[in-house]
């Protein structure tokens, strides 16, 4: 917000400089709408480059398997305090805080912070739709399933074509034995994402009376915590994956 009043600021002097200079006032209209549009592309563009080199730092984190389950918690705790920093910005760029507390959201979720989690969740974006899921099961577990539904129908509607937003929200819905609503919200998916087949199958399970199986979501799925991860086998990979997402 400050990058825009602060631009607006910048094409109204312009204007009035023009007008003082002898012109009339009209004359200044062009020069100064430029000099605000040039002002906020500036201001903007040194905000995210900040944002950009902490989400770079962030990135660092996850890299490489932990080997830990306390090293895991320590790289969730030190990426949470490096994205925090950024919330210095959110009152002068537009978008900025609620993205920031999107991602911190998602990360505290992982982290079990469901209390952390759900604080950012509430300041979060609505287009982050990995968030707006996150948001759901969280609810989901909390029991709230009126907020469940509420925050993954905004998962579906912002990430309408990624097709774990559709089956984390009907596992939600089975698990609660709400069939008839899991089968209207895989078919809404299937309609939505027509050659996803994906969702074509997890839509037959459920028609065919079948457990909704969450395998082909894998890995991201487990980001979830709502199903327990099978254990490594040895030479092979396994366990959570953390999937860290930027907007521009």
């Amino acid at each position: 917000m400050y990058n825009l009043l602060i631009s607006l600021g910048v094409g109204i002097a312009i204007a009035l400089g023009v007008k003082l200079a002898g012109f009339p006032l009209w004359a200044g209209l062009v020069p100064g709408v430029l000099a605000f549009i040039g002002a906020f592309i500036l201001l903007a563009r040194r905000v995210a480059q900040r944002i950009q080199g902490l989400m770079e730092s962030v990135q660092k984190e996850f890299q490489g398997q932990p080997t830990t389950q306390k090293e895991a918690l320590q790289r969730v705790e030190r990426a949470v305090k490096t994205l925090e920093q950024g919330l210095v910005y959110e009152k002068w760029q537009i978008m900025v805080g609620p993205e920031l507390h999107a991602q911190i959201g998602m990360l505290k979720y992982m982290a079990k912070d469901l209390e952390g989690a759900r604080t950012h969740f509430a300041k979060a974006s609505a287009r982050n739709a990995m968030a707006k899921a996150m948001e759901g099961a969280l609810h989901y577990q909390r029991k709230d399933y009126v907020a469940m539904e509420s925050a993954f129908e905004a998962a579906v509607k912002a990430g309408k074509k990624e097709s774990l937003m559709w089956a984390a929200y009907a596992w939600c819905l089975m698990q609660l034995k709400e069939k008839d609503k899991a089968l209207r919200v895989l078919a809404r998916g299937v309609e939505t994402n027509p050659s996803d087949e994906k969702l074509k199958s997890s839509l037959t399970q459920l028609q065919n009376d079948k457990r909704l199986k969450m395998k082909p979501y894998e890995p991201t799925w487990w980001q979830f915590g709502l199903e327990t991860p099978p254990m490594p086998t040895l030479g092979g990979g396994g366990g959570r994956r953390v999937q860290f997402t930027t907007r521009r």
